[in-house]
């Protein structure tokens, strides 16, 4: 059976939690904490040397790592990921985003605020930063959205899984999505999806 090594708490973990439900694929969870060091343990490093959730270990041994990446793998021949070739693009160019311009700050946040007891000096002095950063990516999204019923092709694909992760608990990091009227009705539309999970849930309705 595969093994996913997870944190119910991390978004990165909940995106291949998620897909790997819709899709009705069996999985062994392995819950590692990600404040106490526990993933960079040598045991933990031999299935991911950078030491981060998370991470799957197929049958025959091969792991893969890195969340994006592991829903590619997973959603390849389904309905989670377009066939055309640039339908395919806007999937990635989405993906992209949700790494380079959107985790980095919403995701960055809800981690300082959500685990950690206080902030140092250099964290304080970057909330701002982050908030409006973050506000940036989460606009970008509702003008996207107007009149869309999801991201990419008019069909719910991994590009809205990878985004719905950390938008949809962005509050926790202070980001207020009350002005994001198209967000919030795409976030509710996620939810609807059949054989969708709350990020706190392992697996099952």
């Amino acid at each position: 059976m595969l093994t996913l090594y997870d944190n119910l708490g991390s978004g990165n973990g909940y995106k291949v939690r998620l897909l790997l439900t819709h899709l009705g694929i069996p999985f062994r969870r392995v819950d590692k904490s990600v404040t106490n060091g526990e993933t960079r343990l040598p045991e933990y490093l031999r299935v991911n040397p950078n030491g981060r959730i998370p991470a799957v270990v197929f049958d025959d041994g091969r792991t893969l790592a890195e969340s994006n990446a592991i829903l590619l793998y997973f959603a390849e021949g389904t309905l989670y990921l377009p066939t055309h070739k640039f339908a395919r693009a806007e999937v990635n160019q989405w993906l992209f985003f949700e790494q380079y311009s959107h985790e980095p700050y919403i995701a960055v946040l809800r981690f300082w605020r959500q685990y950690l007891e206080s902030l140092t000096a250099i964290q304080e002095a970057r909330v701002s930063e982050l908030l409006e950063k973050g506000h940036a990516a989460l606009k970008l999204m509702d003008d996207h959205m107007e009149k869309r019923q999801f991201l990419v092709d008019e069909r719910y694909s991994i590009a809205d899984i990878a985004l719905y992760a950390y938008t949809h608990v962005a509050g926790d990091g202070g980001f207020d999505l009350a002005p994001y009227a198209n967000l919030r009705a795409w976030l509710a539309r996620v939810q609807c999806v059949p054989g969708h999970i709350p990020i706190d849930r392992e697996c099952g309705p």
